[in-house]
């Protein structure tokens, strides 16, 4: 799997050398999604979802594919366990999920990484796939790091 590391530290150079200097969060978000959305294989949707602590919930944040959900109760479906949880929701059949929400039904597969900031959550990355199974452990550990990397930047 060393072709995965690889790419993802490629991935995050990119990422890094794009948003330097950058301070505007929703310019951040924007071309981290972007970014993401040109460069992962086999990838329907990139985006993220910001957190309303006030509210209880996520509100849809910059974003690239098919129009989504607007707003997700934080507990409910992928990117509402990620947030809640505050854990890497890594599913093979989103189908399968229980409460899925299915903002696009060709989407079969789902990774939701939470953004922690001083132990505050502030986002989540939403990643979806009309693939089944589509994101590995190495997909996983990868995005981890991208993520880390978003958030000193925000």
């Amino acid at each position: 799997m060393d072709d995965k590391n690889q790419f993802y530290q490629g991935l995050s150079k990119q990422l890094n050398a794009l948003l330097q200097d950058e301070t505007q969060s929703v310019t951040i978000y924007a071309n981290a999604s972007a970014l993401l959305y040109q460069l992962l294989p086999d990838v329907s949707w990139v985006g993220f979802y910001l957190h309303d602590a006030e509210k209880k919930e996520l509100y849809l944040g910059p974003f690239q594919g098919k129009p989504a959900c607007m707003h997700i109760p934080l507990g409910k479906g992928v990117c509402g366990t990620a947030a809640s949880t505050l854990t890497v929701q890594r599913v093979a059949d989103v189908h399968q999920f229980p409460d899925h929400i299915a903002c696009d039904s060709a989407s079969n597969s789902e990774i939701v990484l939470p953004l922690i900031k001083k132990e505050q959550l502030i986002a989540v990355l939403d990643i979806d796939s009309t693939v089944f199974d589509r994101f590995s452990k190495e997909d996983e550990e990868g995005l981890i790091k991208i993520c880390k990397d978003l958030v000193t930047l925000l």
